[in-house]
């Protein structure tokens, strides 16, 4: 049982029609939200058992059971609701069936491994619904701080039914400023920042730039479609911007989904920050 929907509704049925039901993307969002609750609540209860199985991945990334545990339900939740969707998540093989289609779910399970596995409270359960290569749905859910971020495209953001809105602060100087060590030190050499611990979660860290508890969120050049396609449409709603060092918006479902050093900040900050972010790369977002 969910315990709310994204605006204190009750949770809803598959329907009969996806796609009738999902043409709405504030019907999406909806779905989104009690899904991503649901999967919350399953990762939640592993958690404080505080014995999950861990491993890693080719590629040095940790995994745990409740990764995959999520993984599942999301996919059996989401797919039963549209078939004929398009799937992209860090912990199913993918698939270039997902590039020929129109509409994409795209699902990190749990965001923040890490900080799953250190007992942190900064891990997220994320999921977005991407159309022609960007995220019309969205919604984010924290578990351990009870945190539901719900945004649709064209109807804003909300965290746990509240509207959020990111800063107007246009200046670095006194900006609450989160991410790798060398980018933040970079942004720190040129004018006299608010350093905030590294938010382990990068969805929610680009998150916390939509309801202005950070002035502005980095990210190295290793970020995929599934650590940010939510928290790009929470901040976009929230009257902020997540980009490249190109400052243009981010497109997904590519073939390679993946994405270079990111910036995101309020509108008023954007191309100030991102101009002293030009020049950092990295490898860990």
């Amino acid at each position: 049982m969910v315990r709310r929907g994204a605006y204190g509704l009750r949770m809803i049925s598959p329907p009969s029609s996806a796609r009738t039901m999902l043409d709405s993307a504030e019907v999406a969002a909806r779905h989104l939200a009690d899904a991503v609750s649901a999967a919350g609540a399953v990762a939640l209860a592993m958690f404080r058992t505080g014995d999950v199985s861990s491993w890693f991945k080719n590629n040095n990334s940790p995994v745990t059971e409740a990764d995959i545990a999520v993984d599942r339900f999301l996919r059996e939740r989401l797919m039963t609701l549209a078939p004929d969707y398009g799937w992209l998540s860090e912990e199913t093989a993918d698939s270039p069936d997902r590039l020929s289609r129109m509409r994409v779910w795209v699902v990190d399970p749990i965001d923040g491994t890490r900080a799953f596995m250190a007992g942190g409270e900064d891990w997220t359960v994320s999921a977005a619904l991407v159309e022609a290569g960007r995220p019309i749905a969205a919604a984010l859910f924290a578990p351990v701080t009870d945190e539901l971020f719900v945004a649709s495209a064209g109807g804003g953001a909300r965290r746990n039914g509240q509207p959020i809105q990111a800063g107007t602060r246009a200046e670095l100087d006194g900006a609450a400023i989160s991410g790798p060590a060398q980018m933040v030190d970079h942004l720190a050499m040129r004018a006299g920042i608010l350093r905030q611990p590294r938010v382990r979660s990068l969805a929610l860290r680009i998150t916390r730039v939509a309801t202005a508890e950070l002035d502005v969120a980095l990210a190295t050049g290793n970020a995929h479609d599934w650590d940010i396609a939510a928290a790009d449409l929470l901040v976009q709603e929230a009257h902020g911007f997540l980009t490249g060092l190109d400052g243009r918006p981010l497109t997904y479902n590519a073939t390679v989904p993946r994405h270079g050093v990111l910036v995101s900040a309020g509108r008023a900050l954007h191309e100030t920050a991102l101009s002293a972010a030009r020049g950092d790369t990295g490898s860990q977002p």
